[in-house]
């Protein structure tokens, strides 16, 4: 159990270097990403959100990762970027929750890090426009996602459901518009190639 109560909520993205769909969901976490290794950048937009009696509503935070070979073999390294409209508590407690330390969906990812990169704390802007995301942190990460739409209704997207992803288990597929990712010594540049891509809503709290 997690010693703090804490709760977040809100709408997250992600894009990574494999091609679409993502061999991981389909084979959790053991297939070979596309390019030998995974580069992936999850963002997260907290609508509502507490820790404690503290705050959290209307922060956001990124977080970086590169595995060196298939996901569930571990090694992963891992880096932070923390909205810098957070104060030192709010940065504080945010980073609890994405490494684990909090509990909550995180903690089931933490046994796969083997290098913790570090904390950053920048300018996070996200734009929303119907099916597509972008985020821009200055010098560090410019991606942006377009959801496929359904045939059924093209204002709703396609989804994956019953994945093991800590964001959601059910996530909208996308594909990713331009990625660049240069942060904790994780470094890839996309433009134009096609590659995979995540939008879901998120609804985590302890455990």
């Amino acid at each position: 159990m997690a010693e703090t109560d804490w709760h977040i909520e809100g709408e997250y993205f992600e894009t990574c270097n494999c091609a679409i769909l993502c061999p991981c969901l389909y084979t959790n976490l053991a297939a070979t990403p596309t390019e030998g290794d995974c580069k992936v950048a999850m963002v997260f937009d907290i609508a509502r959100g507490h820790f404690g009696a503290l705050a959290l509503d209307g922060l956001k935070f990124v977080h970086v990762t590169r595995t060196p070979h298939a996901m569930g073999e571990g090694d992963w390294t891992v880096g932070v970027i923390v909205d810098e409209a957070a104060d030192d508590a709010q940065c504080e407690a945010i980073v609890k929750i994405a490494k684990g330390e909090a509990g909550g969906p995180m903690a089931l990812v933490a046994p796969f890090v083997g290098t913790f990169a570090g904390v950053e704390r920048r300018a996070i802007r996200i734009e929303k426009d119907g099916l597509t995301r972008t985020v821009a942190v200055p010098e560090r990460l410019e991606q942006g996602v377009a959801a496929y739409p359904s045939a059924r209704d093209p204002q709703v997207p396609i989804v994956v459901d019953n994945t093991a992803h800590p964001a959601n288990d059910r996530l909208a597929l996308a594909r990713v518009t331009h990625s660049r990712i240069h942060a904790f010594g994780i470094d890839w540049d996309n433009e134009g190639s096609l590659r995979n891509g995540h939008i879901a809503p998120f609804d985590w709290r302890a455990d």
